[in-house]
């Protein structure tokens, strides 16, 4: 395992050394801000991560409470989250 989390970080860290020339973002009201790429990258990164939580955090809660009180099911007493029946694996989809 520890193999594969080096090189991962190996392509990660030369990533980040072939992307290390300067962009600058042109924002709002004629401001701008130079930044090397890759941080500008880790940044959108970031903020992509914060507002996917943001949104499904209502849903993760909601599914957190229906388990607490000891409910089965999300929507109703005849729908599930998983299917009843075993799924037909012939096709390997």
């Amino acid at each position: 395992m520890w193999l594969l989390n080096a090189a991962i970080f190996f392509v990660l860290f030369a990533f980040a050394l072939n992307n290390q020339d300067s962009v600058t973002l042109k924002l709002f009201f004629g401001h701008s801000w130079e930044a090397p790429l890759v941080l500008v990258l880790l940044l959108v990164l970031l903020i992509g991560v914060f507002l996917g939580v943001i949104v499904m955090l209502p849903l993760w809660l909601r599914a957190r409470r229906h388990r607490q009180r000891g409910h089965t099911t999300l929507f109703g007493s005849e729908t599930t989250l998983m299917p009843q029946d075993p799924v037909d694996r012939r096709h390997g989809l």
